[in-house]
């Protein structure tokens, strides 16, 4: 028997999105459903067919399953679902199956397309992309490209003073870069004519390379505002050169960022570069809950707040190894200190351990290696202090296994990738998201172009780095889609990082890796993976609104913790959520586990 109009009506009203609708729309939707009683283990539809519309969930249970027929999620009353094929081209992206006998509704395609076009709640809640936020006229949304000088003034390193003062008086400029060709070579700034050639009575005719900064510190274009100003307040200077594969480009000046002023995050960089103890750090760095609160408020991205917070990591850590350095001493040969987990992806939130390494130069001696030991000890300590706590899993420098020379480097990720046991595809996991933060970076440079090379042309080891990437999988079971943690202190909650970032941040590793990638963020590595087809422009996107929904999910859990006054953690409790945001993040969690389930069947393109 059809269920009558007016229990249709009161069925509905208890369904979101149409529960927020006036009873008169109601009324009109009802004539429009057409209901379905199926038998258990019938097709509703298959991957790539037409729908037929938005089915709606009465009585029963359904199969949701990907196109390598992996079940990704089972729904049951008063679930929808079609409609993520229906917001794209009309076609399935996915399988369903009755598992029990079942009651549907299907609202047809045109139906649906009216119901979004004149409902504003209907249109949110079906359309799973990230909605837009608004624009910010700050420097955690401006590009470096769009603040930069594209025409920055050059001259050759054979000028003079004289013709270099000359030059920036001319122009009204307060420097001149030192190019060979389109190369930077180094800086010359008003500063450097005054302090050194008037000030150290130096003739005017002086070249040019005796007194500016060589090698100067660069940014990329694709850098953000708030890059550029942590750099200068850390390292005391008026300008960055921006370049682009070697390159000059443009250039930014304190001038250029008179009306960007990125005040709490660059507040806390400025501090920090002025701090000399751990302690001081320690009290800079308690800010940064709620830090993480006024960006979330303020509807920051969760890329530009993860990123500003991890510039404050690396502040930390540059900090500690400079006053390191005052306490044992220079260097004695050229090192440089690596981040890797979530602070080397710039991806660090409101809780955050420490992993870290430190590559040497292969000319070290044994008594310079007991230098750096010494190193390693004081900066890990002094980044306990200041609130980023010991990795559990000492991958930190101060495991003398991650405190070596760059040969012994080498020789690991040669070993990890010939010989991919459990160990080593963990490992390697750890160390593709490696990122320099101190020290000399041509020490890596040449070793993460030649690991990618290697590592993506062994087909045994990506296929063991590919298992390794399915091992953390989305939190889907039966109870409204979600399966819960089971036990224990966080007993009935969704674990955030494990069961949702992580799974996208091992699947966007693997796509870096196939196309030998040197991104290391989790979505510049999709954005990457798209372009160069490793990744289909459909799949892609479907992840990507996936990871962003997670991500600020998360982000938002934390942030509300600070605003009650506890301390930022993972762990999201289902029954905090609306259905709308249950049914969205629900949808993400399927979205991941096709992709897991692609990727796993060798189709890394998923449509």
């Amino acid at each position: 028997m059809p269920i009558a109009p007016e229990e249709l009506h009161r069925f509905l009203t208890g369904v979101h999105p149409y529960d927020t609708l006036d009873e008169g729309d109601i009324d009109g939707l009802v004539p429009q459903f057409v209901q379905r009683r199926l038998p258990a283990g019938t097709d509703i539809y298959h991957v790539g067919e037409p729908l037929d519309g938005l089915y709606l969930i009465h009585s029963g249970q359904v199969e949701i399953r990907d196109d390598n027929d992996v079940t990704v999620s089972l729904l049951g009353p008063r679930n929808s679902f079609g409609e993520r094929g229906l917001a794209r081209d009309g076609l399935a992206a996915t399988s369903a199956r009755t598992v029990d006998d079942t009651l549907l509704f299907l609202l047809p395609v045109y139906a649906f397309r009216a119901l979004i076009a004149e409902s504003p709640a209907a249109r949110r809640f079906f359309d799973r992309s990230r909605a837009p936020r608004p624009q910010k006229n700050d420097l955690a949304h401006s590009r470096v490209e769009t603040l930069m000088a594209a025409d920055p003034l050059t001259l050759a390193p054979s000028a003079t003073v004289r013709q270099a003062a000359a030059l920036m008086a001319e122009r009204h400029a307060s420097s001149v870069c030192i190019t060979e060709g389109a190369v930077l070579k180094g800086i010359l700034t008003i500063r450097d004519v005054s302090g050194k050639v008037v000030g150290g009575g130096l003739a005017f005719d002086t070249p040019v390379t005796q007194i500016m900064s060589a090698d100067p510190v660069t940014l990329p274009p694709s850098a953000i505002g708030s890059d550029v100003l942590h750099m200068m307040m850390e390292r005391n200077i008026g300008h960055v050169p921006v370049a682009e594969a070697g390159k000059l480009v443009g250039i930014v000046t304190q001038t250029d960022l008179t009306r960007f002023q990125a005040v709490s995050s660059a507040g806390l960089v400025s501090e920090i570069a002025r701090a000399t103890s751990a302690e001081q750090m320690a009290e800079v760095t308690a800010r940064i809950p709620q830090l993480l609160l006024q960006l979330v408020a303020a509807g920051n991205r969760h890329e530009v707040v993860t990123r500003l917070i991890t510039d404050i990591t690396d502040t930390v850590t540059r900090r500690l190894l400079a006053l390191g350095e005052a306490k044992f001493g220079p260097a004695p040969v050229p090192y440089l200190w690596l981040a890797c987990g979530s602070q080397g992806r710039q991806e660090q939130t409101g809780v955050s351990d420490q992993d870290n390494c430190l590559f040497i130069d292969n000319a070290a001696s044994d008594d310079d290696m007991a230098y750096f030991a010494q190193l390693a000890q004081f900066v890990c300590a002094g980044l306990d202090r200041a609130g980023y706590f010991l990795c559990p899993g000492d991958m930190m420098a101060t495991n003398p296994q991650w405190c070596v020379r760059v040969g012994t480097w080498r020789q690991y990720f040669t070993r990890w990738i010939t010989k991919p046991d459990p160990m080593a595809q963990m490992l390697a996991s750890v160390m593709f998201d490696l990122r320099p933060i101190g020290g000399t970076k041509s020490l890596y440079e040449d070793l993460q172009a030649e690991t990618l090379e290697a590592a993506s042309k062994n087909s045994i080891f990506v296929s063991h780095m590919i298992a390794n990437s399915l091992k953390h999988t989305p939190p889907l079971g039966l109870l409204r889609g979600f399966a819960t943690i089971r036990s224990g202190e966080h007993k009935n909650t969704l674990d955030l990082k494990h069961n949702g970032v992580v799974p996208v941040v091992d699947l966007a590793r693997v796509y870096a890796l196939q196309g030998r990638l040197r991104e290391v963020n989790t979505r510049a590595r999709l954005d990457a993976a798209v372009a160069a087809g490793k990744l289909s422009g459909s799949g892609g996107q479907d992840l990507l609104d996936a990871y962003d929904l997670i991500a600020e999910t998360r982000l938002e859990h934390q942030a509300e913790q600070v605003r009650r006054g506890g301390t930022p953690d993972n762990y999201l409790a289902p029954s905090s959520l609306s259905d709308f945001e249950r049914s969205h993040l629900r949808d993400a969690f399927v979205v991941i586990k096709s992709l897991q389930s692609a990727l796993g069947h060798g189709r890394g393109m998923l449509g």
